[in-house]
């Protein structure tokens, strides 16, 4: 079967680990119709908005896009090009599988937890105004919907995955209403699931566990606000964001990407790493139903990083983004 896809190769190092990891997927089988598309300053420079309605249109008529990192013009009014992805397309869960990479360097080993993040409201919602000069207001929305909706995708992934737990992070205890309704679908929503653990963490417990030991958690579901927070601690456990893979997934539509900067101050250059971009490739082959491929290619990632003479600077290597890909392509028949 032949899958079409929106393209976003995204600014700075976006381009070159795109074509990187789209080479991957093509040397490992997939077939595949790209539909690239512009998005941050570079579709600022040719379309006049960081986020054209083309791509919009692309992604609903596809239903997945992979993208590379964006830069976000600093002022001027600009809304960061993810937030607005998620609005458009309503992509209200934002998923963070963060596993242990065998011989990258870090704190832990065997932490294997996905992070479940409602990703269209809660503070995120933008909801923000000046009361008096120098008092502002920003309101923290939280809905039984939208609560419920995150919950169940929580839920359905656990059970899909041969996952045994879900935990609930909030803040009940001081937000009673906000965080209290968010517990409460979440507990509401467990009740249909028998066969998958359901408790809960007060967040900044949670945080303190993580950091103490990590492995005693399997699936973390929390709001949006908590979420991007616990989401970019947790990948601090396993080595950094260059090695954890992200995915935005809605009813109709999913956008799998790299969560780390577009790094301009080595674009260019053939330094940068792709392999945060190709693990959140393969959770979309495994979207796709491509599960054989994306077997195939973790299994060349590992023996690529536990050989260890292949790697990029920034995990105490020497090679090139190119050098890097070549290694990997060569072990996927290996």
């Amino acid at each position: 079967m032949t899958h079409r896809i929106t393209l976003i190769p995204g600014d700075g190092i976006g381009p070159e680990v795109t074509s990187a990891v789209v080479h991957i997927l093509e040397s490992a089988g997939l077939k595949a119709e790209w539909d690239s598309h512009l998005a941050g300053v570079l579709a600022l420079e040719q379309h006049g908005k960081t986020l054209p309605q083309e791509l919009l249109d692309s992604i609903t008529r596809n239903t997945v896009a992979l993208k590379g990192p964006i830069t976000t013009p600093v002022g001027g009014g600009f809304t960061s090009v993810n937030v607005g992805l998620r609005k458009a397309l309503n992509l209200f869960a934002n998923l963070r599988p963060v596993w242990s990479i065998p011989s990258v360097p870090s704190r832990y080993e065997g932490i294997d937890l996905v992070i479940v993040r409602e990703n269209t409201e809660d503070l995120y919602s933008g909801l923000e105004h000046e009361v008096v000069p120098g008092v502002v207001e920003s309101l923290k929305i939280i809905t039984e919907v939208a609560s419920t909706r995150v919950a169940r995708f929580a839920f359905d992934y656990a059970r899909r995955n041969g996952r045994k737990r879900v935990t609930a992070v909030h803040k009940a205890n001081i937000m009673k209403l906000g965080d209290g309704l968010f517990l409460s679908s979440v507990r509401k929503v467990a009740e249909s699931y028998p066969d998958i653990v359901c408790d809960d963490r007060i967040v900044d417990a949670a945080c303190m566990h993580l950091v103490m030991h990590p492995t005693q958690f399997d699936v973390l579901l929390m709001p949006n606000l908590y979420g991007d927070i616990v989401s970019d601690l947790c990948a601090g456990l396993v080595g950094g964001l260059g090695i954890v893979p992200a995915a935005n997934i809605g009813v109709s539509a999913a956008v799998f990407e790299a969560v780390h900067g577009s790094a301009p101050d080595i674009a260019g250059k053939g330094l940068a790493n792709p392999t945060a971009l190709l693990l959140s490739a393969i959770l979309m082959l495994r979207h796709l139903g491509e599960h054989d491929i994306a077997d195939r290619i973790m299994r060349a990632v590992h023996a690529v990083l536990s050989d260890g003479t292949v790697r990029t600077r920034d995990l105490g290597g020497t090679a090139s983004t190119i050098e890097y890909t070549d290694a990997i392509v060569r072990r996927l028949d290996a």
